[in-house]
């Protein structure tokens, strides 16, 4: 008797082994459908997220394949005569040897034929325009206008300009004649306060005379104006309209409301899952489109529907997100629920679906189906934190390179000032412009209020 098992289970490993080798030479048949972004037609090749994982599939199990589009168009399910149709039906009738595709893993297709780990896992959640769903605002939400690095330029300016500011005015004659007997009314604190007064449109005294003084006055002036209509501007945007009063998080706050009108895709399985659920809130959803017959006909209405406002399109999460990474006026819910799997399918008790389950865990674990999503789910709009992630300092490079340039002109304009005095002064006094020019800097610079031994003696002839 241990004889005849023994005979049986060989007979049965070389059978195995048999049909193993028999994959791996052979060119196998896959079937897949057209869906953005999992497979699609560039010329006459196809190409998506199900097509590159095909491929790696094949390299990591050495097989051969040739892949075709499903006559029927239909994933698979039950038909009226009680068979299978669609990529189902034709793994189960031999027509193909693998279906590769967002097949969603259930017990119905599990009980004939055979399905892998997935490979992606999705759920159900809800899709809407930015703009109709308001959020709560922040303590500091009136700083979203800008973001940190622009704040951040704006206080360095800030400081760089009063800095500026206070050494324009020592330096030029215009405004301290007399540094060693009198006193800078342009002091760091009046700098900083004459600043702060131009960004709250309100000015403050007294003014300067000196033409460098005043080039950094308007420049700043001018950084000030452009500055805070960016940020009304921004501010106004990011406040939510006045009719958008609801704060949709999740299905519940969905079921909450009336405002707002949702669906799904008619006869989808989203739908079949609200149906069934016993969960109150599902139930009432499921009950208001039924009353309002909310549904669409495919992903696209559903999507051009949420974009065209006040609608929430209810779908699987991985397609409500490729909608997110192409619309930038979408967004999608945090939550999901009903989380499902997509597997690849194999004929029913198939040898090779021990090793492409291995295959798809093995490219999970080292990162590649996690590229792939990255890959072709690539968002095309801006990288942003949503409403409040304000403009960036880019945005205002031009009004800041501007006030750079005005503060390095100011400067000079207040070294020619003290030059001009400087040489004039060396004359009278018969002595190098160039000493001159350094006891007015050092005199100025030091803060003045101490005369020098030539004023003391010039003051005594007099």
């Amino acid at each position: 008797m241990r004889t005849f098992l023994l005979f049986i289970s060989y007979a049965a490993l070389l059978l195995m082994l048999s049909d193993l080798s028999v994959a791996g030479n052979k060119e196998l048949l896959v079937t897949t459908i057209k869906q953005d972004p999992y497979t699609m037609a560039k010329g006459s090749q196809l190409e998506g997220y199900c097509m590159d994982l095909l491929s790696e599939l094949a390299k990591k199990l050495g097989f051969r394949y040739k892949v075709h589009l499903v006559k029927d168009g239909s994933y698979g399910r039950v038909d009226d005569s009680g068979s299978w149709n669609g990529m189902i039906g034709e793994v189960i009738r031999g027509e193909a040897d693998l279906a590769v595709a967002p097949l969603t893993l259930t017990a119905a297709r599990e009980r004939v034929v055979g399905m892998t780990k997935p490979f992606m896992q999705t759920g159900i959640s809800i899709l809407l325009r930015k703009d109709i769903v308001s959020e709560e605002a922040g303590l500091f939400h009136f700083l979203s206008p800008f973001s940190t690095e622009t704040w951040v330029g704006v206080l360095i300016a800030y400081l760089l300009t009063a800095g500026c500011f206070c050494v324009v005015c020592r330096l030029s004659p215009r405004e301290w004649r007399h540094p060693e007997a009198e006193e800078n009314h342009f002091t760091l604190l009046h700098s900083l306060w004459y600043a702060a007064g131009a960004l709250s449109l309100q000015g403050a005294g007294p003014h300067p005379r000196a033409v460098s003084a005043r080039v950094i006055s308007c420049t700043w002036w001018l950084f000030a104006l452009v500055l805070l209509s960016c940020y009304f501007a921004n501010l106004s945007s990011s406040q939510p309209p006045d009719s958008a009063h609801l704060m949709i998080k999740g299905f519940e706050d969905l079921a909450n409301q009336d405002i707002i009108e949702y669906g799904t895709l008619s006869g989808s399985s989203t739908l079949a899952f609200f149906k069934n659920s016993n969960n109150p809130a599902y139930r009432r959803i499921y009950e208001h489109m039924e009353r309002r017959k909310s549904f669409v006909s495919s992903m696209d209405e559903g999507v051009q529907r949420a974009k065209d406002g006040n609608y929430a399109f209810i779908g699987e999460s991985v397609s409500l997100d490729l909608a997110v990474a192409r619309y930038c006026e979408l967004v999608r819910a945090h939550e999901v629920i009903g989380m499902r799997g997509y597997s690849i399918v194999t004929p029913l008790g198939s040898p090779m679906l021990k090793n492409l389950s291995i295959a798809v865990l093995q490219l999970s674990e080292a990162g590649e189906l996690a590229y792939l999503r990255s890959k072709w789910w690539a968002s095309s709009c801006m990288a942003s934190g949503g409403r409040g992630s304000g403009v960036k300092g880019h945005g205002l490079r031009g009004i800041f390179l501007l006030l750079a340039v005005g503060l390095g002109i100011a400067l000079l304009i207040a070294l020619l000032e003290l030059t001009a005095r400087s040489r004039h002064r060396a004359q009278e006094q018969r002595k190098s412009c160039c000493t001159v020019l350094s006891q007015e800097l050092s005199q100025r610079l030091r803060g003045g209020g101490v005369s020098s031994q030539e004023e003391s003696a010039e003051k005594s002839k007099a």
